[in-house]
């Protein structure tokens, strides 16, 4: 049928719509960022039931509108239940999925970002290490055209004396160029060569909480910075700690 298509995608937001309707943001595989209507989801006998809460993957028959699309059909594929259902990780599921709708435009294709999503919940749904959100956030705003310079300093281009995280300047700079900035946050040494190592590593390395923590928040003022709009799953997560 003429803009009826199939994807799968995970849900990303749900928000109310009259009585009995949902409108649902799903990032696919292959159609982007998709915001559809989800129609008598609300009603105790919905056929979609539970299959559209936040973090689901889902099989979706969709029917392409003029503003929002409506989905007609959704099947279960991955319920990341051990998400929703733990503190820890549920605020952390968060953050993805809001940086994840944050950065990325509707309905362009991209199947990267669609993998590293779905490979970071898995990570997370695991019981991962406090290094999967940082390491999701860097790995995300990298191949979003975000990509920060960690190993010489983004101002000089000096590789002595790193010593912050700037996000004017565009990652790591050294004492000198620090206060070329006035956001830029401190990191030791050890904190920097963290970020590098999450770059190019699996999720699952192991970190020590607190510097995970740390960076964290270093990335959260880039990334807001960059995408001019704020992250309240970040910020809710730092005033958490």
């Amino acid at each position: 049928m003429p803009g009826l298509y199939k994807d799968e995608g995970i849900v990303l937001t749900t928000i109310k719509l009259g009585e009995a309707d949902r409108i649902v943001t799903v990032f696919t595989r292959f159609n982007g960022k998709v915001r559809a209507v989800a129609k008598g989801v609300r009603k105790t006998k919905s056929r979609f039931g539970a299959r559209l809460e936040p973090f689901t993957r889902v099989q979706l028959l969709v029917y392409r509108g003029r503003n929002l699309d409506t989905i007609t059909s959704a099947d279960i594929l991955t319920s990341f239940d051990g998400i929703r259902s733990d503190y820890a990780r549920l605020i952390h599921g968060a953050a993805m999925v809001e940086i994840v709708d944050k950065i990325t435009p509707e309905r362009e294709r991209a199947v990267r970002v669609y993998s590293l999503l779905l490979a970071g919940l898995n990570a997370l749904a695991r019981g991962g290490d406090a290094s999967v959100l940082p390491a999701f956030v860097l790995k995300l705003l990298s191949i979003s055209g975000y990509h920060p310079q960690l190993t010489v300093c983004a101002g000089c281009g000096s590789a002595a004396g790193l010593a912050a995280f700037s996000p004017a300047l565009g990652g790591a700079v050294c004492d000198g160029c620090r206060s070329d900035d006035r956001n830029a946050v401190g990191l030791s040494g050890d904190r920097l060569a963290l970020l590098s190592h999450l770059l190019v590593s699996e999720f699952g390395a192991r970190a020590d909480p607190l510097a995970a923590a740390d960076i964290t928040m270093a990335l959260r003022g880039y990334a807001e910075y960059h995408l001019e709009r704020p992250l309240r799953s970040l910020r809710f997560i730092a005033a958490a700690q």
